[in-house]
């Protein structure tokens, strides 16, 4: 459990902010399942281009789980301050600042990761945005530009002196991209440096890693990202494992079946159908991912059934309508029951 401003966090696990991925539908799904927080996906704080659909999907939703966190990036001080005020009149309740996004595109507007070059604007930018709004802001991070520059704890040290009210620290620095394995070297550095909530990130796939990486930093949470694509149970699986040791049920056919569905028909009803169903498609591909890698209700996979998944893959994503999507939806899992029964 930790504290947010007035928001208290009961669950140590918090759904990480990714483009193209963390969107309502799957915020709320996360929460479901046990995400103690969530984040939205990156939203540019120049408001002039708020008019796309990219950008008013990704605006506050009145009617999102609180607390309602919007991660905001950019590198203009005022105009960070502007975006973040503009939300909050919008229902954002956290203020999430991005300094950790690696992508090229973001670091050649010298936002993102890039900020971490120069720590004088880091601190320009976050007292610009503490002072702008009333709700707490965040900050989210990696350990540094490169290997030879992690200033993850000059940067935690600097967040807290501005008032910033939680810390996200990835396990790469900016040169890493997502290349290697993260290191929470640095993390645990940072935990003891501030008196801020840390959350660590990178990596973190498992209940057993997540224990472990807790343990090894003390930090507040673990924020997930990747590890949660097409698995959304993992917040159950570490939030149980956390709790009492033992891992929780692996979730069975019928449960894949009802959560992938309910899963797309949100994805259908937030987009429209022609964009839900191009989302569908890729929302799809991770959860077959995890049956192939992981046997998820399947028990041991055999290269038939893994054939069965990649053709299923295929034909779905030339599928153009939400009823041909769900349609197949059942169809597939049909037959994985089916194969299901046979093994047993």
């Amino acid at each position: 459990m930790f504290r947010i401003g007035p928001f208290v966090i009961d669950n140590p696990t918090i759904l990480a902010p990714m483009a193209g991925v963390t969107d309502l539908p799957f915020r709320r799904l996360c929460r479901s399942f046990g995400a103690g927080m969530t984040v939205s996906e990156m939203l540019t704080a120049d408001t002039g281009l708020w008019s796309s659909n990219k950008s008013r999907f990704r605006l506050p939703h009145s009617d999102e789980p609180e607390p309602r966190v919007i991660q905001i990036a950019g590198a203009e001080p005022r105009m960070l301050a502007d975006a973040a005020v503009a939300n909050v009149q919008m229902g954002a309740q956290i203020i999430d600042i991005n300094m950790g996004c690696p992508a090229k595109k973001v670091c050649r507007r010298a936002a993102g990761s890039a900020l971490l070059r120069d720590q004088s604007l880091v601190a320009d930018i976050l007292n610009t945005v503490v002072r702008a709004v009333t709700v707490p802001v965040t900050l989210k991070i990696r350990t540094g530009w490169d290997t030879d520059h992690r200033n993850g704890v000059e940067i935690a040290r600097i967040a807290e002196e501005c008032g910033i009210q939680a810390l996200a620290v990835h396990g790469r620095t900016r040169a890493c991209g997502f290349r290697g394995s993260a290191e929470y070297d640095t993390i645990a550095s940072i935990v003891a440096a501030v008196d801020l909530p840390v959350f660590a990130n990178g990596d973190i796939r498992s209940p057993e890693q997540a224990r472990a990486v807790l343990d090894y930093t003390g930090a507040a949470a673990v924020m997930i990202g990747r590890g949660a694509q097409g698995r959304p149970w993992i917040f159950r699986e570490i939030n149980r494992f956390l709790a009492y040791g033992t891992p929780a049920a692996v979730p069975d056919i019928a449960e894949i079946e009802e959560t992938l569905t309910s899963h797309i028909r949100a994805l259908h009803g937030h987009y429209g159908p022609d964009t839900g169903v191009r989302i569908a498609r890729k929302h799809l591909g991770w959860y077959l991912t995890s049956l192939v890698t992981e046997g998820s209700g399947l028990g041991q996979s055999t290269p038939g059934d893994i054939t069965d998944i990649e053709h299923f893959r295929r034909t779905f994503n030339r599928l153009e309508n939400p009823a041909q999507q769900l349609s197949a939806l059942r169809g597939f899992f049909k037959t994985m029951e089916n194969i299901q029964d046979i093994a047993a």
